[in-house]
């Protein structure tokens, strides 16, 4: 599926090795959905915490498909019009909202930064009908559905932990779940991996494919998938302190029962995106989860001024990547 201008080996390289900065950037930008609770609830030491998410970050292709990367490859955009100047477009965008809302300490969505990021450059390269709507209209819906479903999952484990747990003394349960608590973490490390580094998989393959170098139907090499898996467990890795705190302590206050039924309740709503194949924010996710955990205690404890301003990341997000990703595109026809 070669098409437009074809890159020489080196500027081709040069256009992966972006894609896989973003993937890093990704991971450390997200890294507080891995162990912002785990690390709040003093569960576990910082480093310890990072090391743990990466590692699962890592494995995850050994657990998942890969039908987000397919989904994302072939399902948004056309994949006929995705030359290297679309993909610029789509990293630039996603790359420039991810640095932005990292330095602000806004939990927005890496995943969405760059489906916005790809919409707009694909609009600016063929128009409105350069969109795969059908493909989009899950992905749309999931900015709504996956918040709510990791807060309404997160609030019912609330509310069982808690019933189950009316014969307990408090520090019975605080040991009970402060154990538990690192499994529910390594759950979430390894459906974030899972749905996030496929997003970055699929925008590589179509790349390679747009070249004539990715051979017979559209697939994701092996070194495309163990390159990107590697390069967000490095971003999970190095941290994004800024977001841990938001995620972790300003929303609401957690103990490690909170922690365990927020990382399991958002867990569950990432494993069912993946293995459907739509691409999801974990960001979104994790967020619904802990207003989750903290509405079911009482409203009065989740800090609903911090939740609208991540609310309203959230919805500026895909059309603001979209318009950088526009201008990165026309940037790009220069240089390819």
């Amino acid at each position: 599926m070669a098409h437009g201008t074809l890159l020489g080996l080196p500027a081709l390289s040069a256009l992966v090795a972006v894609a896989l900065l973003f993937d890093f950037l990704n991971g450390m930008h997200d890294s507080a959905n891995s162990i912002a609770t785990v690390v709040s609830t003093r569960v576990m030491r910082p480093l310890t915490a990072v090391g743990a998410a990466a590692f699962f970050n890592f494995i995850a292709f050994l657990v998942f498909g890969l039908h987000v990367a397919h989904t994302v490859g072939a399902g948004l955009v056309a994949p006929g019009l995705i030359d290297a100047a679309v993909v610029f477009g789509a990293l630039g965008g996603a790359i420039s909202w991810n640095v932005l809302t990292w330095l602000l300490g806004i939990p927005s969505s890496s995943s969405h930064a760059l489906i916005g990021g790809l919409i707009g450059a694909g609009i600016a390269k063929g128009g409105l009908g350069a969109i795969l709507w059908h493909g989009l209209s899950p992905v749309v819906a999931a900015i709504v559905l996956s918040p709510a479903i990791g807060l309404s999952l997160a609030m019912a484990l609330m509310l069982l932990a808690t019933w189950s747990s009316v014969r307990s003394t408090p520090n019975a349960v605080d040991r009970r779940y402060r154990a538990l608590q690192v499994v529910s973490s390594s759950l979430i490390s390894l459906g974030h991996g899972g749905n996030d580094a496929q997003k970055t998989m699929g925008i590589i393959a179509v790349l390679l494919a747009s070249q004539g170098r990715l051979p017979g139907a559209f697939h994701v090499p092996l070194w495309v998938v163990l390159s990107c898996q590697a390069a967000m467990a490095l971003g999970t890795f190095s941290g994004g302190w800024r977001i841990v705190r938001t995620v972790g302590t300003r929303i609401t206050d957690l103990k490690p029962i909170q922690g365990f039924c927020a990382e399991t309740g958002g867990a569950a709503a990432l494993f069912g995106a993946t293995f459907l194949g739509i691409p999801v924010s974990t960001t979104h996710t994790v967020t619904g989860a802990i207003v989750g955990v903290g509405a079911a205690r009482r409203p009065s404890a989740v800090r609903w001024g911090i939740a609208r301003s991540i609310v309203v990341a959230w919805v500026v997000t895909l059309p603001a990547s979209a318009v950088v990703g526009a201008l990165f595109y026309w940037a790009a026809r220069a240089l390819f």
